[in-house]
């Protein structure tokens, strides 16, 4: 298993690896969540979901990456995680709340759409298009370039609210 982020990469190897992902299914995260989870276990809620946030743009990149390399699929996958985390970011800074499974995550993207507006509606339509188009593979690098955008403006606009509204 490789961990990787633009500057960084942490190689698991072996039994380590499989006990990582195997743990991270069970829990219904994938694997770079439950790393955030592992790593941020300690903060208190506002600081886990500015993690969160940092761990989604991380996988913006990737996915900016896997796209310019051709691998639609991967790409697409990184965009669902990103947006899964940004949503449970929310989470953590409005309800100090863990959210583990997709209903929660549906119900606290419904509470963005009230407090932020309908635009949020279609990026997560993006979103869990990109999660379906990394089991079935139908989408074109048209697809997910174009989910990007609407990913990307949801994180990057649920960053400013948890930075701005954190220093009020």
């Amino acid at each position: 298993m490789v961990l990787e982020s633009l500057s960084n990469t942490v190689v698991i190897k072996g039994r380590l690896a499989k006990r990582v992902k195997e743990e991270a299914e069970r829990l219904g995260f994938t694997v770079d969540e439950y790393i955030v989870e592992l790593l941020s276990q300690g903060l208190d809620p506002k600081d886990r979901a500015l993690e969160y946030v940092n761990a989604a743009k991380d996988l913006l990149k990737e996915a900016q990456r896997e796209l310019g390399e051709g691998n639609t699929r991967q790409a697409a996958e990184k965009l669902w995680g990103a947006a899964a985390l940004a949503v449970k970011a929310y989470a953590y800074w409005r309800d100090g709340k863990r959210l583990s499974s997709h209903g929660e995550l549906w119900e606290y993207k419904r509470r963005l759409e009230d407090e932020l507006g309908e635009w949020v509606h279609d990026s997560w339509a993006s979103a869990t298009e990109m999660h379906v188009c990394f089991y079935e593979g139908w989408c074109t690098e048209k697809d997910v370039a174009t989910a990007y955008k609407r990913v990307e403006k949801l994180v990057n606009k649920l960053e400013s609210v948890l930075i701005n509204k954190s220093s009020d």
